[in-house]
């Protein structure tokens, strides 16, 4: 009995030294590793919001700004405040540099172009790779794809996946690009004729941008690639609309029904792109495809005689990441070029002569592609006015020194691109105007900083599928400037909003005249 007694009460020391020990590591965890690293961050000189840690700030961040008024005839370039209303709120607070917190993640704030060079010069690839924490919080939508590794793992998967975007593999797309959008102009041809001028081009614009890369990139059926599309979609929706805990250690234990659905809906997706990837795998190699895929399995087969070829796992998070990038950069700047033709008819008439001029009406090639340079200043204040990749995060994956001032290992970058594109002091007064012709005689508008102008990232990292994303845009819109003329319907409401990418809240609603009839 008594040696019963001893047992039991040693069992009981034994769980209270445990849950002892699991509460000393939730308190470091939760708030005593983030405060310490929170006070060094302020001895080296970094201000900031204070943060309330283990939520940090994020409490704050959920606070909304003020809405955009929904009346169109009030429609404002000017969108910091209103997408980034809580870094516009401490920029003024705090400077252009300053740490803020997601849960208990430090993340440098970055708006000055200059410390952003300092703090990036020499060895990118060894100070900086991508932050963990939205490796996990993204896994779903991205897994371990290009965008998400780091060091030679990112080595190794874009010297297989860059030569898929060579010119010559780029311009054999093409015809598949205008037969694509052709369908969508027939059906915007066939909605006019029936009266219902009206058409919101942000949703046609996606669709036909998302079928262009299940066609060019993976040479998978409409049927597949709208199901791979839908369920991206809504992946993205469930990841980005909503508040989240990011950076909160937990997170995904405190929301277990979102992160289940989340996982859930990772896996369909996956299955998908698996059947598709083993499906071509099984192909007679003389009769494959010369698609993006096509080449991304040739490039690994090579590979693999030289070093380790991608698992079938990491082509499947590459499938991901290029199905969901290689149409959201392309369809969110056709989207916020269509919106400014209508608002300034005057450049949709001076692109529309272009293209006239260069082509004669006949078919598109390469060699005309080229020629199209207004739209190519176009192109580049799109990007500049509304860029669909808003930020670009890196993580220190080393002590970082910036003149006095240390970066400790560990922390988290955030360069606001939106906040750098629509800055005064970089772009002068004009700054929120459309003004196309700042980039006719400097690939950099004018930007009084080189790094200013981040429209595909920077560096070793910049954007290995911005070729194809040009090639895309100049194709569609050329098309679409010879059927139609445009003017902004009095339904649409300006609200741009971050949701990964930057986009228009309620759609584009526009007016479509045939080019005939508005002559």
């Amino acid at each position: 009995m008594e040696s019963l007694l001893i047992s039991t009460q040693s069992l009981g020391l034994a769980m209270g030294g445990l849950l002892l020990f699991l509460l000393a590591g939730a308190i470091s965890v939760f708030w005593v590793w983030p405060a310490e690293t929170w006070l060094r961050l302020r001895r080296n000189g970094f201000g900031g919001p204070s943060p309330l840690f283990p939520l940090g700030n994020l409490m704050e961040m959920s606070k909304k700004g003020e809405a955009p008024s929904p009346v169109s005839s009030s429609i404002t370039h000017d969108i910091h405040s209103s997408v980034f209303p809580y870094f516009s709120r401490w920029r003024n607070a705090y400077g252009k540099v300053f740490v803020y917190w997601l849960g208990t993640e430090p993340f440098l704030y970055i708006a000055d172009p200059e410390f952003l060079k300092s703090a990036t010069s020499g060895s990118m690839g060894k100070k900086w790779g991508k932050p963990n924490v939205f490796k996990h919080d993204r896994k779903p939508m991205f897994g371990s794809g290009l965008v998400m590794v780091d060091g030679d793992d990112w080595t190794h998967h874009r010297h297989i996946i860059s030569p898929a975007f060579s010119m010559t593999n780029l311009n054999a797309m093409m015809r598949a690009m205008e037969e694509t959008t052709y369908k969508m102009l027939n059906e915007w041809s066939e909605q006019v004729a029936s009266g219902r001028r009206e058409i919101d081009v942000d949703e046609s614009i996606t669709k036909n941008a998302a079928e262009i890369i299940a066609k060019t990139s993976f040479g998978i059926s409409e049927e597949n690639g709208k199901r791979v599309f839908e369920k991206l979609q809504l992946m993205q929706k469930m990841l980005f609309k909503s508040n989240r805990l990011v950076g909160v250690p937990f997170s995904k234990l405190l929301c277990p029904k979102r992160s289940y659905e989340a996982w859930k809906l990772g896996k369909e997706i996956d299955q998908l792109l698996f059947a598709i990837i083993s499906s071509r795998k099984e192909e007679d190699s003389s009769n494959t495809q010369q698609d993006l895929l096509g080449l991304l399995l040739a490039g690994n087969q090579e590979s693999a005689q030289l070093e380790r070829k991608l698992t079938i796992r990491e082509l499947v998070d590459e499938c991901k990441t290029f199905f969901f990038g290689g149409h959201e950069t392309t369809a969110l700047a056709l989207s916020w070029t269509l919106l400014l033709l209508a608002l300034y008819p005057e450049w949709q008439t001076t692109l529309r002569e272009e293209v006239m001029e260069v082509s004669g009406g006949r078919p598109l090639d390469p060699s005309m592609l080229s020629k199209l340079t207004k739209m190519g200043w176009v192109w580049n204040e799109v990007l500049r006015l509304y860029s669909p990749a808003p930020n670009v995060q890196r993580q220190a994956r080393e002590d970082v020194h910036v003149g006095d001032m240390v970066i400790p290992k560990g922390t988290n970058m955030w360069i606001d691109v939106v906040g750098m594109h629509h800055d005064p002091a970089l772009w002068g007064d004009d700054v929120n105007e459309f003004k196309p012709e700042r980039f006719k005689e400097n690939l950099h508008g004018g930007c009084k900083h080189r790094m200013g102008y981040l429209p595909f990232g920077f560096g070793g990292r910049i954007c290995v599928g911005r070729n194809l994303t040009l090639m895309e845009f100049k194709i569609v819109l050329s098309l679409i400037l010879r059927r139609f003329s445009l003017s902004l319907s009095p339904t649409y409401s300006h609200s741009p909003r971050i949701m990964l990418s930057l986009r228009p809240s309620h759609g584009v609603q526009l007016i479509l005249s045939n080019i005939e009839e508005a002559n």
